[in-house]
C-alpha cells in the first residue's frame, strides 16, 4: 500500500499542488474551524454549497472540472496535514464534519461520481490520517447513499462513521467538541471571521445544561464585589422563555430586572449576550423555562470585569 501511495504522490505531483494557487471559490465548502475534545483540528465539509447551481457546474459539470475540484481537496488537505504534528505523543489526525443541509441528493450523477472518486483516493492514500467522520444533518435519502457507497469503504474506515440526523446535530458534535469550538452555525458559541461579540473567544469556556421537558432551570452568577458583569446565553433551537434579574443580597434593596422574561423562537438571535453594571453584594439569576415535551441544551458562559464610572 505505501509503495502505492508513493507512485500515486508522485504521479499527483502532491509537492507542486501544495504551492499552486487553485482559487478560493470553494473556501465556504471546505473549511477548518476549531479543535475537538482530545485537540484533533476539525474540518468542515458543507455539501449544501452545492445548491448554487454555478458553484455546482463549476466543480462537477465535466471530468477536467471534477479533477480540478479533486485536485484543490487533495491540496486543501495536504496543506492541513502539514500543520500536523507527528511528533511522539502529538496530534496526527484531522476530525472531519459533514454537513449534509440542503445537500444535492444522489441523483446528482456528476456529485455521485465526484464522491465515490475522492471516497476512493482518500482511503487509499490518507487512511490514517482522519480520526473521526461524522456526518451531520443527515437527510433520509444519506442511508440509501451509504448502502451503496459502503462496499466500497473498508471496514476500518466505517468504524470512524458517526451519523446524525437534524435533531441530533449539536448534541452530536458536543460530545465530540465543546461548545465554544463549534461554529455558530451548528449550535455552538464560536463566531469567525467577525468581531460580533469580541468578549468571548474560543478560550473561554462554556458550561453545559440539559433541561428537561417541561422544566425551569435558573442559573446562579454569585458577585461579591462591584464589577460588570458579562454573559452569553443560548438554548440550542429556542422554544422556551428566558430571563435575567439581579438580586441583591441586602434584604431591604429591590430585585433590579435585567431581561424580562420572553419568548424565544427558533427564528430570533441564536445567541443572547448582555452585561450589567454591579454595585452591590449579590447574584444574577438567569432563567430557562422549556414548555416543550422535548429535552434543551443551554449553553452560557460570563466574565467578570472591572468596574469603571
Amino acid at each position: 500500500m505505501i509503495k502505492n501511495t508513493i507512485q500515486w504522490r508522485k504521479e499527483f505531483e502532491i509537492d507542486k499542488l501544495v504551492e499552486q494557487d487553485l482559487g478560493d471559490d470553494l473556501e465556504k465548502v471546505v473549511f477548518m474551524h476549531g479543535y475537538d475534545r482530545d485537540g484533533h483540528p476539525v474540518c468542515y465539509n458543507v455539501y449544501g454549497e452545492f445548491q448554487n447551481k454555478e458553484l455546482y457546474q463549476k466543480a462537477f459539470s465535466d471530468e477536467d472540472k471534477r479533477m480540478k475540484f479533486l485536485r484543490w481537496r487533495i491540496q486543501f488537505l495536504e496543506r492541513s496535514i502539514r500543520k500536523l504534528d507527528f511528533s511522539p505523543g502529538g496530534i496526527s489526525t484531522i476530525f472531519q464534519v459533514n454537513d449534509l443541509h440542503n445537500s444535492p441528493g444522489p441523483g446528482k450523477r456528476e456529485l455521485r461520481l465526484a464522491t465515490k472518486k475522492a471516497l476512493q483516493l482518500l482511503q487509499d492514500n490518507y487512511p490514517e490520517f482522519v480520526a473521526k467522520q461524522v456526518f451531520i444533518n443527515v437527510p433520509w435519502w444519506y442511508l440509501a447513499f451509504y448502502t451503496m457507497i459502503s462496499p466500497f469503504m473498508t471496514q476500518r474506515t466505517k468504524s470512524k462513521f458517526v451519523i446524525a440526523g437534524p435533531a441530533k446535530t449539536a448534541e452530536t458534535l458536543f460530545k465530540y467538541i465543546s461548545p465554544e469550538q463549534v461554529p455558530i452555525q451548528y449550535g455552538g458559541l464560536s463566531v469567525d471571521f467577525c468581531d460580533c461579540n469580541p468578549e468571548f473567544s474560543t478560550d473561554d469556556p462554556v458550561t453545559e445544561i440539559t433541561v428537561k421537558p417541561g422544566t425551569k432551570q435558573t442559573v446562579e452568577i454569585t458577585n461579591f464585589e462591584t464589577c460588570v458583569l458579562v454573559w452569553e446565553i443560548r438554548v440550542v433551537g429556542w422554544e422556551v422563555s428566558y430571563g435575567a434579574e439581579f438580586v441583591p443580597d441586602a434584604k431591604d434593596n429591590y430585585t433590579v430586572i435585567i431581561q424580562k422574561a420572553k419568548k424565544m423562537a427558533p427564528r430570533d438571535e441564536p445567541v443572547v449576550c448582555h452585561s450589567f453594571k454591579v454595585g452591590e453584594v449579590g447574584k444574577v439569576l438567569l432563567t430557562v423555562d422549556n414548555p416543550t415535551s422535548k429535552k434543551k441544551k443551554l449553553l452560557y458562559r460570563f466574565k467578570v470585569k472591572p468596574f469603571s464610572d
